[in-house]
């Protein structure tokens, strides 16, 4: 079904699902894990993301095959936004769970639905320690692979999966969060490192440039845009370009808090990343409203307790911050034409993984569309920033 057929005939939203980052779906209690129709008659704004970007950039949300099987959640998709990142089902543990044998199917289905409604696709990802079969890098008792047989493994694994996709994906991911948030080394011990080296990041590119050369690749991290971690990215970024191998972008997760980071850092970050001659993209976007002890978005960072002050709906001047916060980053954003893509983690507050990350169980509203995929006032302030940039 084409994508104008697709939007006459679409029907309300059924549940929605709250994912991670890393692509892991859970379900959640209806107060914060259920998406329910629009109301008859809902209206919605006159002018879409996609139609407010325009040409500038690419607007996109990190979707499922599952949201795919919701016509008002995939109808808003295709409405809105002019990219889509498969959140889960293109990760090596999906993909490829056995050794040998690959299971395409579902992202299969979200390629086709981006092509019948004339959006681009982001693959994510190549590599990353989170969600790699074991097989790829450690043998059956844990212990790291042979540099050679590793390399073989990841070779393997980015050639049959971006050929697979060859012509279909705009760029790819190819690794994901290899830098470490502590002290030295400055990469993660991951398996991948253990059995090939620090040089694992390098290989990856060259494997992934080797199988599409058309296809744009990007390395991307959360909470590369501030501090020590931003020295530490553009350190790997230029061992990258140093070693002769392709990069395009740099992907900024942008999994920020309604205070933090300041603006003036976050613009600091993506200056320095421009200054190398990269594309910038923000990968992950979403605006955590909730309080919390930690920073980041590593998965594995849980807390045991935190607030659930907003439970009964978010309060009027908590929603103005949050819409106040959108509309003045999105304004940074059209200030750099090298930023060519924001992509937000989730499409509606109902499916965020903040409801479930850093503390399970609380309700969150960090995106643009609330739980009865209604458009916020967070989401009027992107339209007019967008608008202004044109």
């Amino acid at each position: 079904m084409k994508r104008r057929e697709f939007l006459k005939t679409a029907a309300a939203a059924g549940a929605g699902l709250s994912v991670l980052p890393s692509g892991f779906w859970s379900r959640g209690p209806a107060a914060f894990g259920q998406q329910t129709p629009p109301a008859p008659g809902t209206p919605r704004a006159e002018a879409t993301l996609r139609q407010a970007a325009g040409d500038r950039m690419l607007i996109g949300a990190a979707i499922g095959a599952r949201s795919l099987d919701r016509p008002g959640l995939a109808s808003l998709i295709a409405e809105q936004f002019s990219c889509v990142t498969a959140e889960n089902e293109m990760k090596p543990i999906s993909l490829q769970r056995v050794q040998g044998t690959f299971t395409f199917q579902q992202a299969d289905r979200i390629v086709a639905f981006a092509k019948d409604h004339n959006m681009q696709v982001i693959g994510h990802n190549l590599c990353w320690h989170s969600q790699a079969p074991r097989w790829l890098f450690q043998n059956d008792g844990g212990q790291p692979l042979g540099r050679e047989a590793a390399l073989a493994n990841l070779k393997a694994h980015i050639d049959t999966v971006v050929k697979h996709y060859k012509g279909k994906v705009k760029g790819w991911d190819v690794v994901n969060e290899a830098i470490n948030d502590g002290a030295e080394p400055y990469l993660r011990n991951t398996p991948a490192r253990r059995a090939i080296g620090d040089d694992f990041v390098v290989k990856a590119f060259e494997f992934a440039h080797d199988a599409d050369p058309d296809a744009e690749l990007y390395y991307n991290d959360y909470g590369i845009d501030v501090g020590t971690k931003r020295d530490r990215a553009l350190r790997l970024l230029r061992q990258i370009k140093q070693a002769g191998v392709r990069i395009d972008g740099v992907g900024i997760q942008g999994h920020w808090r309604l205070g933090s980071p300041s603006l003036e850092e976050i613009d600091r970050g993506i200056k320095a990343f421009v200054d190398e001659q990269l594309k910038v993209m923000i990968t992950e976007m979403d605006i955590d409203v909730l309080p919390r002890s930690g920073q980041g978005a590593d998965i594995n960072a849980t807390e045991r307790q935190g607030g659930d002050p907003y439970r009964a709906g978010l309060p009027d001047d908590v929603q103005r911050a949050l819409a106040d916060r959108y509309g003045a980053l999105f304004t940074m954003f059209t200030r750099y034409p090298q930023i060519t893509r924001v992509t937000l983690w989730g499409v509606s507050d109902g499916n965020s993984w903040l409801n479930n990350f850093p503390v399970g169980g609380r309700t969150n509203y960090p995106l643009l569309f609330d739980r009865q995929l209604r458009p916020k006032p967070a989401f009027s302030a992107v339209i007019r920033a967008l608008q202004a940039s044109r």
